[in-house]
């Protein structure tokens, strides 16, 4: 009688684009680890229980993609302090004492920045476009980064004042200054530019009202969270602003990292991102 496979998924609405199952079957072969990792859709209005009955028919967790995030944190019985800073959950495990929430998104950006680029943000100033959950779910991670500056810049500014006044307490104990405000309130040059809005998915590639508007610095880095097509708008405005010199980075790195967090909770083991980066880029470029 063969032994059950572990079961995992990625949970979302829409989930048939997700890279996430190639992402998680390379983590596998190459640790050794044996389980399944599927897509699962859920409709819009039964997403708690498509994945109740996912985890009664024998799944072990999932990651949770849009729109579904800030459901995933309130079924979470156990969260982590990052997933309580953000308000939103990316990563469930079905524990028999109560489902385990995290949120990985934050750590997944700081690991692709500060060791696949090589940018360390300690000491740098950064600017954060976007108040939502994309912005929410990285920016303690950003803050115990211990950048000297994060600027959170947002179309409603009082979203963006609330972001910043769920993190004061985590910026104070790491000594890192927030501000907030509207989109026409940039201040100087940025070392860092964040992009954490929808914009890319409409084309816009700039969310900001003057994109002529000098704002990152020469030899800086700019980051979509959106990846390939998608994130071209964005990075083409970036690398005419920061010049040759300038680090560009969609989203691509940022998924695969986070999905190593993910598999460690899970696994209790830690994948190598590399080699599985450089293939899904590979795949990325050539469907481009």
């Amino acid at each position: 009688m063969s032994t059950p496979v572990d079961r995992y998924a990625v949970a979302g609405n829409p989930v048939a684009h997700s890279r996430s199952p190639a992402i998680h079957a390379a983590f596998a072969q190459q640790t050794g680890e044996v389980l399944s990792y599927e897509r699962l859709l859920c409709p819009l209005d039964a997403f708690e229980a498509t994945v109740r009955d996912f985890a009664a028919a024998g799944g072990r967790g999932c990651n949770v993609t849009v729109p579904f995030k800030f459901e995933a944190f309130r079924l979470a019985r156990q969260r982590t302090p990052r997933a309580q800073r953000a308000g939103a959950v990316n990563v469930l495990r079905f524990d028999a004492d109560g489902w385990f929430g995290d949120n990985t998104d934050g750590a997944g950006l700081v690991a692709d920045l500060q060791h696949n680029a090589h940018r360390p943000l300690a000491g740098l100033r950064v600017l954060l476009i976007g108040a939502g959950g994309a912005s929410s779910g990285v920016l303690g991670s950003l803050i115990a980064a211990r950048p000297a500056e994060i600027h959170i810049l947002n179309r409603s500014a009082d979203k963006a004042l609330a972001l910043v006044g769920s993190h004061q307490v985590h910026a104070d104990e790491h000594g890192v200054r927030l501000r907030s405000g509207g989109l026409d309130q940039t201040d100087g040059r940025y070392d860092v530019v964040i992009n954490g809005t929808s914009s890319s998915l409409s084309g816009a590639g700039v969310p900001l009202p003057d994109p002529d508007r000098l704002v990152l610095a020469t030899g800086g880095v700019a980051v979509d969270m959106m990846y390939g097509p998608a994130a071209a708008g964005f990075l083409n405005w970036a690398a005419a602003q920061g010049g040759p010199t300038a680090c560009l980075r969609d989203g691509l790195g940022m998924l695969v990292e986070q999905a190593v967090e993910s598999f460690m909770i899970w696994r209790g083991v830690r994948p190598d991102s590399a080699p599985v980066l450089a293939q899904l880029r590979r795949q990325v470029e050539a469907a481009c």
